[in-house]
C-alpha cells in the first residue's frame, strides 16, 4: 500500500534513533509482533516485562511508516460523538469504552516516563468547537455525558471563546488534560526498551508467507530474506499495510493532508497552546510542538487513489497556511514540511482487534481513527493480557464482530 508521500517532520527531530540487525536465521518464540511502528512498540512494551519470549519484525525500518506521518493528539474524545456511539452500543459499553481510553492516556504517560529516550509527552488542554450553530445542541449534551462520566470539561460559550483566542466559535468543549507526544521518538523509545529487557527486534525482515501447523500449534512465519519464524501466537500489528494481510469490511480510507510550520516565536495569542479541533466532518485540528512549530491537518478526501491524493498536496498545503492564518493571524508561518497520506477509520467508531477463523492464535490490530496512538495502547495492553495471562474481560469490545445493542452479552 502506498500509504504516504511528502515531507516529514518527525523523522528530523531524532536523527541518531536505534537500529537493529536484520533476521539471519530460523527462529522460534513464543510471540511473534509484524510491525515496526507505534501499534507494534506498545505491543512490545507491554509483553516486555512478561515470561514470553517475543519477537518483532519490521520489513523496512523502525517509525518509518505511517508512524512518521501521525500527529499525536492523545485525546479520548474522537470522531465520533460518544453519544452517537450510544445509539449503536447502548450506554453501559461506551462508558467502559471511555474508562479504558482515559486509562490508556494515562499508561501512554507512564510508559513515557518509564522509557529512557524522552518522548516529549506533554499534558494539553482541548479546544473542541461547534463549526456551526447547528451543532451547538449536539456539543452540549456531549459535553453533558462526559462531565457525568468524571471528565474534566467545561462547555465555553462564544464569549468565552472570543476572550481568550483571536477567532471566535459559536461554543466549544474545553478538555482539560488530554496531551500531545512525538509519536516517533514515542515508537522507538517502547523499542528501545522493550529490546533491553530482551524483546528480539529485527529490521529489514520483511513477511512474505505464513500457514498454520496443526502438528506444532504453531504459526510459521516466511521471510524474504528465506528465514521462517515459528510462534505460538502473532500480532499483527502492520498499521494500515495489516489491510494487505487481512481486508476487514468495516475499514475505510480517505485521503488526508497535514503541514508543519516553521518555528513560531509568540504563541501569545493561542490559549494554553490547546489541541485545537472541530465538529465539522472533515475537520481541522492543529497542535504545537516541543520546538515551537505549528501542525495543521485535515482537508481530509475521498480519493483513495495515490496518484489523485498527491497531485492535491500543494494546493491542500496553501489551503491549509490559509487556514491557520484565519485563525491566528498575528501568527507568521511558512511550511517547512507538508505530506499527503491516507487516513483509516473503522465504519461503526471503534477500533478493531481482528481474530479471524482463517488466522489461528493470530490478532490483528486495527487502530484505526483520529485517536490512533490511543487506541493502540489500549489494544496493545488487551491482546498482551489475552496472550500471557490467558483471558482480557475487555477485549469482547473491539473483536470485529462486537456485540452491538440488543445482543450484547454483560460480563
Amino acid at each position: 500500500m502506498d500509504v504516504q508521500s511528502g515531507t516529514y517532520y518527525w523523522p528530523t527531530t531524532f536523527p541518531d534513533a536505534p537500529t537493529y540487525k536484520k533476521l539471519e536465521k530460523d527462529i522460534i518464540c513464543d510471540v511473534l509482533i509484524v510491525g515496526g511502528g507505534s501499534s507494534a512498540a506498545q505491543c512490545a512494551y507491554y509483553f516486555a516485562n512478561t515470561h514470553l519470549d517475543v519477537v518483532v519484525i519490521e520489513k523496512s525500518t523502525i517509525g518509518s511508516g505511517s508512524t512518521s506521518t501521525n500527529t499525536a493528539l492523545i485525546q479520548y474524545s474522537g470522531e465520533k460523538m460518544f453519544t452517537d456511539l450510544m445509539n449503536t452500543f447502548g450506554e453501559a459499553y461506551i462508558e467502559r469504552h471511555l474508562a479504558l481510553l482515559k486509562t490508556a492516556i494515562d499508561d501512554i504517560e507512564k510508559a513515557s516516563n518509564i522509557v529512557s529516550i524522552d518522548c516529549e509527552f506533554t499534558r494539553r488542554d482541548t479546544l473542541y468547537s461547534a463549526s456551526c450553530p447547528a451543532d451547538v445542541a449536539r456539543l452540549k449534551k456531549e459535553y453533558e455525558f462526559l462531565a457525568k462520566n468524571n471528565c474534566d470539561v467545561a462547555f465555553w460559550t462564544k464569549d468565552d471563546i472570543e476572550e481568550n483566542y483571536p477567532f471566535s466559535r459559536d461554543a466549544a468543549i474545553y478538555s482539560y488534560n488530554d496531551a500531545e507526544i512525538n509519536p516517533f521518538k514515542f515508537t522507538h523509545a517502547l523499542f528501545d526498551y522493550a529490546f533491553k529487557k530482551g524483546v528480539r527486534i529485527y529490521e529489514q525482515t520483511e513477511m512474505n508467507g505464513h500457514h498454520y501447523d496443526e502438528q506444532l500449534e504453531r504459526m510459521i512465519v516466511s521471510t524474504k530474506n528465506k528465514h521462517t519464524i515459528q510462534a505460538r501466537y502473532v500480532i499483527f500489528a502492520a498499521g494500515y499495510e495489516g489491510i494487505d494481510i487481512k481486508k476487514e469490511k468495516q475499514v475505510s480510507f480517505v485521503s488526508t493532508y497535514t503541514v508543519t510550520t516553521n518555528a513560531v516565536d509568540d504563541f501569545s495569542d493561542w490559549y494554553n497552546r490547546t489541541l485545537l479541533w472541530e465538529t465539522a466532518r472533515p475537520y481541522l485540528y492543529l497542535r504545537t510542538t516541543k520546538d515551537n512549530r505549528i501542525i495543521i491537518g485535515g482537508l481530509d478526501d475521498n480519493t483513495t487513489y495515490p496518484e489523485n491524493r498527491d497531485s492535491k498536496l500543494i494546493h491542500k498545503k496553501d489551503k491549509l497556511i490559509e487556514e491557520l492564518k484565519n485563525m491566528f493571524p498575528n501568527i507568521t508561518v511558512t511550511p517547512a514540511y507538508y505530506l499527503a497520506a491516507f487516513y483509516g477509520g473503522i465504519t461503526d467508531g471503534l477500533p478493531i482487534i481482528g481474530v479471524y477463523e482463517q488466522y489461528p492464535k493470530s490478532y490483528f490490530l486495527f487502530a484505526f481513527g483520529d485517536n490512533g496512538t490511543v487506541y493502540s495502547q489500549l489494544l496493545a495492553k488487551l491482546i498482551a493480557e489475552e496472550i500471557s495471562e490467558g483471558h482480557s474481560r475487555d477485549l469482547q469490545y473491539y473483536l470485529q464482530h462486537r456485540p452491538l445493542l440488543n445482543t450484547r452479552k454483560d460480563t
